[in-house]
């Protein structure tokens, strides 16, 4: 995460950006870019990040997720559901990421201020 967020800080400093605690302060350390902390994973930052989904507060979710850690794949199971749900795009591994940032970039996503104009 934080290589991506390194290669893609220019993108990454025109939007408000949160994380979960270790993950987000690695990035800030690298890049210096101001991000909402939330609490670290194992300590619920996974369900602070789940509340902003489920009142349709995000508009892109990168999630970057060990596919051989088992134990971690609740978190991203209910994240994607959650994404799902309220129409949300979400990248799991740096290629779809790419994708979204440069789309992200390039204005496609806004349609997410006509949906959720009140954000």
């Amino acid at each position: 995460m934080v290589q991506f967020c390194i290669a893609y800080c220019n993108i990454l400093s025109a939007h408000s950006i949160c994380a979960t605690n270790t993950t987000g302060r690695l990035v800030m350390e690298a890049t210096g870019l101001p991000i909402d902390l939330y609490l670290s994973c194992d300590q619920g930052g996974d369900q602070q990040m789940a509340a902003r989904l489920a009142y349709n507060e995000l508009d892109l979710v990168i999630f970057f997720s060990d596919p051989t850690y088992y134990k971690g794949m609740a978190s991203v199971n209910k994240i994607n559901r959650l994404c799902d749900q309220q129409n949300v795009p979400f990248a799991t591994n740096v290629a779809t990421a790419e994708v979204l940032i440069r789309g992200l970039k390039d204005g496609m996503l806004d349609w997410r201020d006509i949906v959720n104009p009140k954000r």
